[in-house]
Order: C-alpha cells, then structure tokens, then sequence
C-alpha cells in the first residue's frame, strides 16, 4: 500500500510516494484458528489495523518494514473471553463494596482490570452485567483513552424481584435504590420487553438475565429458576428486533432448560444440566459458557472464614465443584462450546486458567483455543473481521512462549500482544 504526499515548492505542486510501513511477524508455530494444525516457520504481515499477507517462510523485509521475531514462540489469534465482569474482583467480604464505591470508584478499576485482561493476551472480552460502566469502559477503549480489550458488553442484567441480578438484594428495607439501578428488575412480558429496549437504549451490545438463582446474590436458592418460558421468549423475541443475542445465566436444571427453549444463544455456568437439557441444547444449537474457573474459585474462597456472605458459603461449596464435570459430559455430548471464566467472580488476568480446566475435562487443545477465538467471534456476528489470522482481518494476534498443543498450560505465558495493529506487550 502506498501514501502519496503532496507539498508546494515555489509555484510548483510536488508529489511523492511513501511506502506505507508493513510490520513482518516471523512465526515460529501458527495457529490461525482455521486449521487444525499448526503451521511453522510463517510470516505474517500487518498494515495498519488488518492482516494484508500471510506467508510460508521468514519473508525478507525492505527498507521500511518492521520485524518483529517471534521465531520461538507460538501465535495465534487475539483470545475472546465470553463472560467476564471488568467492573468488580473477588475479595473478602466484597459484597459490603456494592454499597460503598461510587460510579468513579468503579470506573478506575474498571481500566485497570481492562488493561491486565487485554495484557494476559485478551483482545476481546464479553462483559456481562454491571452498573452501566461497562457501557462507558467500551466506548472509551474505542475512542483509544484507556487501554484495553474490544468489549462486547451487555450492559445491566435482566432479572426479576429478588432474583439473581437484583441488585436490592442484601439491601435492608429502610435503603431503597434509585429506579435507574432497578431499570433491569423485572416482572411479566410487558417489563421483559421494555427491560431489553432500554438496554437498546443505553447501548449495550447483547443482553444477559437471570435465568436461576446463582452463588454470590445474597439470597437462598442458587437453583430455583426465575424466569418464566414466556417471559424469556418475550426477551429473546425483542432482543432479535435489536440485532441482539441472549446469554441466560443458569445453574439449575429447570431454568436451563426454559432458557434454552425460550432460544437464548447461550448458557452461562450450566451447573446442574441433564441428560435432557444437553439434547435440548443440542437441538436448538445453544452454546455452553462452562466458567469452570469461576467454580473452583468460589468453592475455594467459600472454606475462608468471612470470605462470603452466609447465604452464599453453601452455594459456592456445592455449586464449585461441579461445573467442570459437567462441562465434560455436555462438551462429550456433542454441546456447542464457547470459552468463558466469569473473570471478576476470579481475578482478572489469570483467565488463562480455564483453558488448562477444559483440557483436563476432555477437550482437545486445538478446540479449546478455537472455543476462545473463531467461535466468540461466531456467536456475536464479527468473524468477518476477528477470530482467526486470515488476510483481511484485524490484527489481533498473541503469541505464547510455549506451543499450547502440546502443553497447555503454556497459554498462562503470553509473552506478545497486538491488537488492531498496535503492540501492547512484547
């Protein structure tokens, strides 16, 4: 690609051409998440923000042209993690934070856990549920003011009255919340329908609901399901005129199942799936988000004195543990599978985790990153332009120190990132 470049000299116009600058990524192991093998000793070049070539060999540079040696490492595609919440981290006792830290407050951490998402190799990220910053967090990495991954964010949940996403719960009755915070509490189909409009309004990207009871809301049942068939049909239905897809988090049974035949296009967590609910899932093409990461994290966190709510100690004891085993039968059964840590329920940077978790329950390597790059892109309708190195493409690629396919956990070492042509970490 060529600029031209045009100055007055006396009474003369004098043009000239400048080569635009290519950046020439020597790859020692590619996977470009198309294949399914890795490919070695390849070249990949970079004009701006796209992929412009992808070449067999170590191509030779001109005058111009920016090397960047990867020769020992393993590339491929920038990772998506398909639910995370960049506004909060675990800590003990962090319940009390909801009613302590202002909008600000969540703001600035909120950038910061961007930017380590995006530096642990993360291009891109789902952010599923918050207070509304994740709205503002996306459009200020746009814009370029804060560092950070592409979020595709979902804005406030939908939940019903007292369900998982209200976030009144814990709230004694002589405190009440302003209606904006509620605007996601719903009830009947008419609220469902208005609840997905007003995130249209806000801005968001997908929705997210509640489908059951979950672990850290400060209440009983983490099972129960919230939602009535209707009332997700309602959503789902509204959501498609918006462009929209659906993630239904779900634990229970029950609310997994009415999730997925009301057609939402994935399921968060599905702790307790059955026989039934994979086949039902399987028939409707709904994608599975495991979070296993987010289990072991919680079941950990739950034996620490203090680290939890009282209602919360039982359900993160029971719920933990299960959801790797689960995952492995649904993923064995044939379950569309998609990467997700609800990271924020962990720490922030340490995503990376969930791929060593997926592999042990089953699943081959190579899929494994696919469910982390072409298959997030394949869900939110950007595979056009991410999720895989083609010519064409963004320049989202990272590369490992180790190669992944052979031993996974070499996904925790991400030495190089680039994302829309600009190097954040080498």
């Amino acid at each position: 690609m060529k600029k031209y470049l045009s100055f007055a000299l006396g009474f003369c116009l004098v043009t000239t051409t400048i080569s635009a600058q290519k950046t020439l990524i020597h790859c020692g192991t590619l996977i470009d998440a198309v294949k399914n093998e890795a490919q070695s000793q390849m070249t990949i070049v970079v004009e701006g923000k796209k992929i412009t070539a992808i070449q067999k060999g170590y191509a030779t540079p001109t005058t111009n042209d920016k090397v960047v040696d990867l020769k020992s490492k393993t590339i491929m595609p920038g990772l998506t993690d398909m639910h995370v919440h960049l506004e909060q981290e675990t800590s003990k006792g962090g319940e009390i934070k909801r009613y302590q830290l202002s909008q600000a407050d969540i703001a600035f951490d909120a950038a910061k856990y961007a930017k380590t998402t995006l530096l642990a190799g993360f291009t891109g990220v789902r952010d599923l549920g918050g207070s509304g910053v994740n709205i503002a967090l996306r459009n200020a990495i746009n814009k370029g003011t804060v560092i950070g991954p592409r979020i595709f964010t979902s804005g406030r949940t939908i939940a019903t009255t007292g369900g998982h996403g209200d976030p009144s719960n814990g709230l004694a009755d002589k405190y009440t919340l302003d209606s904006h915070y509620l605007s996601g509490v719903v009830n009947g189909v008419d609220e469902c329908r208005q609840a997905v409009r007003q995130r249209y309004k806000e801005g968001s990207d997908c929705i997210k609901i509640t489908a059951t009871g979950g672990v850290l809301s400060i209440a009983k049942s983490g099972k129960a399901p919230q939602f009535t068939e209707e009332e997700i049909r309602a959503i789902v239905e509204t959501a498609k005129d918006y462009g929209y897809h659906v993630a239904a988090h779900a634990h229970g049974t029950e609310g997994i199942k009415r999730a997925v035949k009301g057609g939402v296009t994935t399921i968060e967590h599905g702790t307790f799936l059955d026989d039934e609910g994979i086949e039902l899932m399987k028939k409707n093409g709904t994608y599975l988000v495991p979070t296993i990461l987010a289990g072991k994290t919680v079941a950990d966190s739950a034996k620490v004195p203090g680290y939890y709510h009282p209602l919360v100690v039982p359900k993160a004891l029971e719920t933990g543990p299960l959801i790797q085993a689960t995952f492995g039968k649904a993923y064995k059964a044939g379950v569309k599978i998609a990467f997700g840590t609800d990271s924020g329920v962990s720490i922030h940077g340490y995503n990376a985790y969930e791929f060593q978790y997926m592999v042990e329950a089953g699943m081959p390597a190579m899929e494994v990153i696919k469910s982390a790059t072409i298959v997030p892109a394949e869900i939110m309708g950007t595979q056009k332009e991410s999720g895989s190195i083609e010519i064409g493409k963004l320049a989202d690629i990272i590369a490992t120190d180790g190669n992944p396919l052979q031993d996974i956990t070499a996904m925790r070492k991400v030495s190089f990132v680039m994302k829309d042509g600009v190097i954040y970490k080498q």
